[in-house]
Order: structure tokens, then C-alpha cells, then sequence
């Protein structure tokens, strides 16, 4: 979802003063009467006051310092860094938050990773130092961050596209199309990707997703994807069933199996390999019990046949 705007609900009111307005309701009454002076003087600050008032509130900041003393704790605790906390009142606060980019990630994970909480402000942010926190999440391949004077920043980020599941040494990959690792797989939303398991299946991932659209109506049974020593596929559909598929033109042997199983309905026998590795022939493999039935019916047509004496 694009374009989406964020507004800081814990803080009422508008403009300058909704900043000062979270701090009283959240220190009380004693905290809020040493803000008081501060709101008074933001009503008088000009909108996008610039680089000159930087100077000020580094003054300010250190006569907050000496006068708070041992108290510096709790009050970061309340209102953040106290230069953080005057440039809020002046009306330079983090009001709007407005986020574009975003499909897989959510607005608070965004916020989260780029560490923008309402007890931070505008004018003490660091654009750069906030990019880098974002591009250092996998899912986020490029991000970019802009202040928008007094109170609002802008974040645009590019995601990496989650293309398939990893499984390797028993640990399951969340990775993009080029194979990249996103994250550990730790979140439902992401079952729904294609399964891939065996060391290098991220890097030919594509290969797999190119088999499953030949699969077509076959591909809800499809669950796995296995790479054999880094040169071919095997397919798992949902009994079971192993599909040995070749080295080469993997893709028009999955076809050829989809126009026998609407000949034979052959996934429906009792079989638990499919090789399809050599062009020319299909080998079937039975299971123990579909073997045993079959020796079962040669036997009795055998009998039958025998000549009488």
C-alpha cells in the first residue's frame, strides 16, 4: 500500500502545542507546570523557524540539564532527550508521518525499524543516520527520508519481493527472487510463497516457480520443491508422490505430466515416484502395498490361464 499517513493518535491537538499536550497528560501536573513557560513561547516562534534556533535549544538543552539533575532519567523516560523535548514544544516535533512503498511490511514495522516514536522530534533527527536503519532490515532493498518542516517526514522505501520458503539445515528462509535471504520465516502471511528445500534451491528458485505454472491445474498439489545436487528438481505433490524431473526442459516434463494425469489420472494410482528424467520414457515406481496388490493380480491371472491336466 502506498501513500500511507500516519498520525501520532497518543498526541491531541494540533500544530506547536500537540506535543506539549502528550507531555502533561503523561508527566502530570508537577512536570507539566515546567512547560508551561516553553508553551508560551512556542505560540510566539514563527513556523519553520531555522538553523538560529538550533543554537537556542542547544542552550536551553544544557539549562534543562543543570536544573533537572539527578531527575534527567525520568524525565527521558517522559518526554526523551530534552533537546528532543523543547524543540516538541517549540512546534518542531514529529507530528506526520507519511510512508509510501510499503506491501509486505506494515506501518508500525516501518516506524519500528526507523526508530520514529513520538518523543522524538524534527529538528534533531538524523535523515541519514534513519535511512540506514531501514536499509538494514532485509525486507527493505532501498529507502529514502526527507523532513518536511515543522513537524512532518517522509519515508519511501522499495521492499524486496518475497518470492518462495527455504528450507536448509532444518531452518526455513523467507528470500527474494535473486535468491537474497529476507528473514527467518517467522510469520504466516508469508506460507502462501512457494517451498523450496536442498543447498543452492534460493539461487534457482525462479526454476521451480517457471515448473509450478507449467503444473497448472496439478500446482494445488504441489508442495515441494527439492533440488538434487544442485542440478535438477524433484517435485512433492500433496500424497506423497516423488516427480523426478530432468536436468533439462524441466518445465516440458511437468507439461508431459499434466497431460497424462488428464489421460491416466495417475496421481491417483499407487505410486510413490514418478521418474521423468529421460525423454523418451516415464518409470513408475509402486508402492509396498500397490506392488503386493500387483503380484496379487498376476498370480490370479496366471492361475486362471493355466491348462487343465
Amino acid at each position: 500500500m502506498a501513500g500511507v499517513k500516519h498520525l501520532w493518535r497518543g498526541l491531541k491537538g494540533g500544530g506547536r502545542a500537540s506535543a506539549a499536550a502528550g507531555a502533561r497528560r503523561a508527566g502530570g501536573d508537577r512536570r507539566s507546570q515546567r512547560l508551561t513557560a516553553f508553551e508560551k513561547a512556542a505560540r510566539t516562534v514563527p513556523r519553520g523557524a531555522g538553523t538560529g534556533l538550533v543554537a537556542v535549544l542547544f542552550a536551553a538543552v544544557g539549562a534543562a540539564g543543570v536544573s533537572l539533575g539527578g531527575h534527567m532519567e525520568t524525565f527521558r523516560a517522559a518526554y526523551g532527550a530534552p533537546y528532543d523535548a523543547l524543540a516538541r514544544v517549540l512546534g518542531l516535533g514529529i507530528d506526520e508521518v507519511k510512508i509510501a512503498g510499503m506491501v509486505e511490511l506494515r506501518e508500525s514495522e516501518v516506524l519500528a525499524a526507523a526508530g520514529i516514536t513520538p518523543l522524538r522530534s524534527l529538528a534533531f533527527l538524523d535523515v541519514g543516520e534513519v535511512r540506514k536503519r531501514l536499509e538494514s532490515v532485509p525486507m527493505i532493498r532501498q529507502a529514502s527520508v526527507s523532513k518536511h518542516y515543522p513537524d512532518a517526514l517522509a519515508i519511501t522505501i522499495v521492499e524486496r519481493e518475497p518470492r518462495a520458503l527455504w528450507q536448509l539445515n532444518g531452518e526455513l528462509f523467507v528470500i527474494a527472487g535473486d535468491g537474497t535471504v529476507i528473514d527467518l520465516m517467522t510469520d504466516a502471511r508469508f506460507a502462501r510463497l512457494p517451498f523450496v528445500a536442498g543447498d543452492g534451491a534460493n539461487t534457482r528458485s525462479q526454476e521451480y516457480i517457471d515448473v509450478l505454472r507449467a503444473a497448472g491445474p496439478l500446482r494445488e498439489r504441489i508442495r515441494a520443491g527439492i533440488l538434487v545436487s544442485g542440478r535438477r528438481w524433484d517435485v512433492k505433490f500433496d500424497n506423497d508422490l516423488i516427480v523426478r524431473l530432468p536436468e533439462s526442459e524441466p518445465v516440458e516434463a511437468m507439461a508431459r505430466l499434466v497431460e497424462l494425469e488428464k489421460r491416466e489420472r495417475i496421481l491417483d494410482k499407487d505410486l510413490i515416484a514418478i521418474d521423468m528424467r529421460q525423454a523418451d520414457r516415464i518409470a513408475m515406481r509402486l508402492s509396498e502395498e500397490g506392488a503386493a496388490a500387483m503380484a496379487d493380480a498376476k498370480k490370479k491371472t496366471v492361475k486362471r490361464k493355466a491348462p487343465e491336466t
